[in-house]
């Protein structure tokens, strides 16, 4: 099986006008085409709804070509923290891109639910995968937490806005709040919060033991459809707090964590739950099974070429 997935840069997320450096939409459109034509794939996965994902799927429309599309950022949401933008107006948007989509993967049930309420029924769940022999229980904790008061609370991912960072470095738990990663909001919560400590972006072993070494992961986001940073951090051993939100409300549950609207609480709650709990849950999410999820919802393409594709038997 040949799968084209779509998916522009995170710089390319939204609909933009035509730059010197992109070129107009129609040029993009053409070169879209092109390399469709040329790849001869067999599906097409639509993964974002900007200027390469509005080009595929113009493509795929004109073609007659059956293609699947992805909800992983809760678009209406994310423009207005962003853009004086009504979320109504963006749902429309959303509703016209994603209506004639064969199937729409989605990472939770609630966020099926969401976009039922929006006409968009044809959803399918695709959860998400961790490697385990990265982010697991028992590493020694980060070099940059040695001498630093605990319990040590930690935020893991892009520094912006809409990742509501703020109400995590706004809260009075006794220790140390680190936040590792990188983004256009770093310098100002710096400047802003002096007593935090900021680690920058972290990789591979440097994150995971990032992970394995704070006392309690804290995901202030209201915003995002899933969360890959929780699972990784339960990998981990690590309990998570965040507010009783989609994404952190569809993964958080057998006493891993604990999710409030007041996100002290939830940290202080969070912090008395059991490392192995944490661990346990995080322990579900394998990518054999994600991997068996997106294939399913290639409905459009024969069972044999699916299994050939994957090394594997896909039932019909």
């Amino acid at each position: 099986m040949r799968s084209r997935s779509s998916r522009p840069t995170s710089s390319a997320r939204s609909p933009a006008p035509p730059t010197r450096k992109s070129g107009s939409p129609s040029r993009a459109g053409c070169a879209v085409g092109r390399r469709i034509r040329a790849f001869a794939p067999q599906a097409i996965h639509i993964s974002t709804e900007g200027p390469l994902g509005l080009a595929a799927r113009r493509w795929c429309i004109a073609n007659r070509f059956p293609f699947t599309t992805a909800y992983h950022t809760r678009f209406p949401e994310y423009v207005a923290a962003r853009l004086p933008v009504s979320p109504g107006l963006v749902w429309r948007f959303i509703r016209w891109f994603h209506r004639p989509a064969r199937h729409i993967m989605v990472a939770t049930r609630s966020l099926a639910r969401e976009l039922a309420e929006q006409g968009l029924t044809q959803t399918m769940l695709w959860e998400r995968g961790v490697d385990h022999g990265l982010f697991r229980p028992g590493r020694a904790p980060h070099p940059a937490y040695e001498g630093l008061a605990r319990p040590i609370q930690l935020y893991v991912g892009r520094v912006a806005v809409e990742k509501n960072i703020e109400a995590f470095l706004d809260t009075a738990q006794p220790g140390t709040r680190v936040v590792v990663g990188d983004g256009p909001a770093l310098a100002e919560l710096q400047a802003r919060y002096p007593d935090a400590v900021f680690l920058g972006k972290q990789t591979g072993e440097a994150l995971a033991s990032a992970y394995a070494g704070a006392d309690v992961f804290v995901f202030p986001s209201r915003t995002d459809t899933f969360g890959l940073v929780i699972i990784e951090a339960l990998c981990c051993g690590t309990p998570v707090a965040g507010y009783p939100v989609p994404g952190p409300g569809d993964i958080v549950r057998d006493g891993a964590g604990a999710l409030d609207e007041n996100l002290d609480h939830a940290i202080a709650a969070a912090l008395g739950c059991k490392r192995s709990d944490a661990a346990a849950l995080g322990a579900r999410y394998q990518w054999s099974a994600c991997t068996a999820q997106f294939a399913k919802a290639l409905t459009f393409v024969p069972a044999a070429a699916k299994g050939a594709a994957l090394g594997t038997t896909i039932p019909a």
